[in-house]
């Protein structure tokens, strides 16, 4: 059994858009229906927590970082390969050839794992602003005008954006929900 272990790898495996739960749970299924348990781990579809500011309140959500796509852990044999590809809605492998799809690198793997547990400790927002960036004012006195990302402050989701008002920078403190990007 210990041999079997070291031998899974992740693979990714592509979806139809929007169908990655429904084939995640159809694959379980299959699995345990094939008793094949011990050739597969984990089934994740990659998904981080972004909050986002509506009607001046904070919403959570969930949003897939690799839409299109599940991450599968397993042991690579024919039974395993067979049962994947002629799942419902599964496009194929990605990676490798059509026949010997090849596993992504322990790398890939460390980075995803912990893109998801950063996810899960705190909650990224929706949309990401820079410094330098350019938005445009949509609520508030300011709307319509233009201006330049000065400062980005996700704990309180507020920017401090430099609007020309009268031919001079002015900075103004915003919420995000109160600019978007240009």
């Amino acid at each position: 059994m210990s041999e079997e272990v070291q031998k899974k790898r992740w693979y990714v495996v592509q979806a139809f858009s929007g169908f990655e739960g429904r084939v995640q749970k159809t694959l379980i299924e299959h699995i345990k229906l094939n008793e094949m348990e011990e050739h597969f781990g984990e089934i994740l579809v990659p998904t981080e927590e972004v909050v986002e500011m509506r009607a001046g309140q904070k919403r959570a959500s969930s949003r897939k970082f690799f839409p299109g796509y599940v991450l599968v852990e397993m042991t690579m044999n024919d039974a395993s390969w067979h049962l994947v590809k002629n799942t419902d809605r599964v496009m194929g492998f990605i990676g490798g050839t059509k026949e010997r799809p090849a596993p992504i690198s322990q790398k890939e793997v460390d980075n995803i794992m912990d893109r998801l547990k950063a996810s899960v400790d705190s909650p990224r927002p929706r949309t990401l602003f820079e410094p330098g960036q350019i938005v445009r004012v949509t609520d508030g006195p300011f709307a319509d005008f233009g201006g330049t990302v000065e400062e980005v402050d996700y704990d309180k989701s507020r920017l401090k954006v430099s609007v020309s008002i009268f031919g001079r920078a002015t900075p103004v403190d915003l919420e995000f929900s109160q600019v978007e990007k240009d």
